[in-house]
């Protein structure tokens, strides 16, 4: 789960790996960082999400040292989308982009299975999602601050 607010972005997840109705692992990591202020929540095959990170992080780090400047969250997003598209036959991956730019701000974009990217103030992902949409839909609002949002992600990784 990923949510933007006015300032930056706050991003959370349960840390349960599950293979159908087996928990095959409750102390997984799934957000990983990608550059100085973006992160990704990864969600569908472990080796795919974690492969796909470590080709964009070598992309942000190139992006880095070429620009002398930290990337926009959308570069890293789009870097996403093209390997997720580019594979989709062979890839389980959903991604969430967030992070944090000069340029924009706050920012959160969803790359689903099969490629797509999708920019929204909010975004949750993985098997647990279907269980919490109708929370999240219902309870956001526009506008909120840190504390808000902080408390929104909490009662979600709860729900």
């Amino acid at each position: 789960m990923a949510v933007a607010f006015d300032g930056g972005v706050v991003i959370g997840a349960d840390s349960r790996t599950t293979m159908g109705p087996y928990i095959a692992n409750r102390v997984t990591d799934k957000l990983t960082h990608l550059s100085d202020r973006i992160y990704c929540c990864r969600s569908g095959s472990a080796a795919d999400t974690q492969a796909l990170a470590d080709v964009v992080t070598y992309h942000l780090q190139l992006y880095s040292v070429m620009q002398e400047q930290q990337p926009p969250t959308a570069v890293a997003a789009n870097l996403f989308q093209e390997l997720i598209y580019q594979n989709k036959d062979r890839l389980t991956a959903g991604i969430i982009v967030a992070g944090w730019d000069k340029f924009h701000g706050g920012r959160v974009f969803n790359v689903p299975l099969g490629g797509g990217v999708f920019e929204q103030p909010w975004a949750i992902g993985g098997s647990g999602s279907a269980y919490i949409y109708g929370y999240c839909d219902s309870t956001w609002r526009e506008g909120w601050n840190q504390e808000q949002t902080l408390e929104f992600v909490r009662n979600g990784m709860y729900e």
